[in-house]
C-alpha cells in the first residue's frame, strides 16, 4: 500500500510545472480584476486557493519522498487544507484575505521565472556559489569548485557538464570524495519571494516598502551564504556523523550523506524557521502594514480575531498607513 502511496504521489509530480504556472496565471489574473471588480475577482481568487491546494498535493512527492525534508515536507502537506480553508472563507465574504492573495501573486510573480527559466536561474546559482565559495575558503576547507555537478573523470560524470560552477567537491581522507551542489533551493530565493510578496501586497509609502524589502532581502542573503557554508564544510568535512544508523534508516540515505542530512534537513531548515520570524519582526518595524497579512494568517489558524498592531506597538502610519478594515 505504501508503494502504491508513494507512486500515486509522483504521478501527480509530473503536473508540478503546469500547476505552479497556472497557480500565477489564476492569483494575477484576481489582482488585476480586484483593482476594477471585488466581487469578480473574489471568485476568481476563490479558484486561484483550489488550484494552489492541487499544486501542493504535486509537490508532496519532492519534498517528502525525494528531498526527505521534515520542515517542508509538513508545510507542504499542512498547505493542502489551509488552501482550500483560505478558498473557503474568502468565498464566505472575509475580503481581507484578498491581500494575502495579492501576496501569493507577488511571490509566485518573483519566485517561479528564475525557479523555471535557465537565463535567471543560472547566473543566480552561479553568483551564490562564488560567493559561497569565496567564504568557505576563510575556513581554511580544501576542496574545488566544479562546472554543473560533474565528478572528475577518475570518479564517472554525473548529468551533463553544464556552463557554470555550483558543485563544491571534498577530498576527505578515508572517504570517497564528497561533493554539495548548490541548487535552486539553495539561493535563498523562495524566502526573498515570500517578504517580496508580502510587502508589496499591502498600501504604503514606496520609500518604506522598498527600505523594508532592501532590509529583508540583505538579511537573507547573507543568512543564505552562512547556511550554505556550514552545510558545505559540515558535509565536506563529515562533521556531523550524529546518530549514523538512526539517520540511515530513517531518511533512506548512505553513511556518507549523514552529515548533510543531519547539517541541511534538520538543523539549517529548523533554524530557518525562526529566521523567518525574526526577519518578519524587522519587516513589521519598518513595515506595519504587513501585520494585516500576519493577522489574517492568524484567523486562518485560529478562528480568533487579533489586533497586533496594539501588541507591538505600532499604528496606522500619518504618512500613508491603513487601518486593518481598509488594508486590503
Amino acid at each position: 500500500m505504501t508503494l502504491g502511496l508513494v507512486g500515486a504521489f509522483e504521478w501527480a509530480h509530473q503536473w508540478w510545472g503546469p500547476l505552479s504556472w497556472l497557480v500565477l496565471l489564476v492569483f494575477l489574473s484576481g489582482t488585476i480584476i480586484d483593482l476594477y471588480d471585488r466581487r469578480l475577482a473574489r471568485y476568481v481568487l476563490v479558484g486561484g486557493w483550489g488550484v494552489l491546494a492541487l499544486f501542493w498535493v504535486s509537490a508532496i512527492y519532492q519534498f517528502v519522498f525525494d528531498q526527505k525534508s521534515i520542515t517542508e515536507g509538513v508545510a507542504v502537506v499542512l498547505a493542502i487544507p489551509l488552501s482550500l480553508y483560505v478558498g473557503y472563507l474568502l468565498a464566505s465574504g472575509r475580503d481581507r484575505l484578498v491581500v494575502v492573495s495579492r501576496a501569493v501573486a507577488v511571490a509566485w510573480l518573483i519566485y517561479l521565472p528564475f525557479s523555471t527559466l535557465p537565463f535567471l536561474r543560472n547566473p543566480l546559482i552561479a553568483i551564490v556559489t562564488d560567493q559561497t565559495a569565496a567564504v568557505l575558503s576563510l575556513t581554511g576547507a580544501d576542496f574545488q569548485v566544479i562546472a554543473g555537478n560533474n565528478f572528475p573523470a577518475d570518479l564517472g560524470p554525473a548529468d551533463p557538464v553544464e556552463p557554470y560552477h555550483k558543485t563544491f567537491f571534498f577530498h576527505v581522507p578515508d572517504v570517497r570524495a564528497v561533493s554539495y551542489t548548490i541548487m535552486m533551493a539553495c539561493t535563498g530565493i523562495g524566502s526573498m519571494a515570500i517578504f517580496g510578496g508580502l510587502i508589496a501586497a499591502v498600501r504604503a509609502p514606496l520609500a518604506r516598502k522598498l527600505q523594508a524589502l532592501a532590509v529583508a532581502v540583505g538579511i537573507i542573503w547573507v543568512l543564505n551564504i552562512a547556511r550554505n557554508v556550514f552545510i558545505a564544510y559540515a558535509f565536506g568535512y563529515q562533521r556531523l556523523q550524529v546518530f549514523p544508523e538512526f539517520v540511515m534508516s530513517t531518511f533512506g540515505v548512505n553513511r556518507i550523506e549523514v552529515s548533510y542530512i543531519v547539517a541541511d534537513r534538520i538543523l539549517a531548515q529548523f533554524l530557518s524557521v525562526f529566521a523567518l520570524i525574526g526577519i518578519t519582526y524587522v519587516v513589521i518595524k519598518i513595515l506595519p502594514e504587513v501585520l494585516a497579512i500576519v493577522e489574517e494568517a492568524l484567523y486562518v489558524l485560529t478562528r480568533n480575531e487579533y489586533d497586533l498592531q496594539r501588541a507591538f506597538e505600532v499604528g496606522a502610519r500619518a504618512d500613508g498607513g491603513r487601518d486593518r478594515d481598509e488594508a486590503a
